[in-house]
């Protein structure tokens, strides 16, 4: 990936766009990336990559879904049944 600073991509904006075509160009303004200039045809790839995600993320979440309306919940003594039990084990007598 080619790197300019914001004073040469300014300065030479044509050869800018001419580079962006093959590669993406990362823009510097201090030292620090402030930008980036990628051809439409990557940015169509990278946008066609984000909604094939999103995709798969929603269709996880439907599977999952349905797996876990499929699942029995735990078996064991219903809260009633507990609650008769721990009166008994606290009544006075045993």
């Amino acid at each position: 990936m080619k790197i300019m600073t914001s004073v040469e991509a300014r300065n030479r904006f044509s050869e800018l766009l001419v580079t962006a075509q093959r590669e993406p160009v990362t823009i510097t303004r201090r030292g620090r990336t402030v930008a980036v200039v990628l051809s439409v045809e990557d940015m169509e790839e990278l946008i066609d990559a984000r909604s094939k995600r999103l995709r798969a993320i929603v269709a996880f979440e439907e599977y999952f879904s349905r797996i876990a309306s499929k699942l029995k919940p735990a078996t064991g003594p219903a809260e009633e049944d507990m609650n008769k039990l721990l009166r008994g084990a606290r009544s006075p007598g045993r």
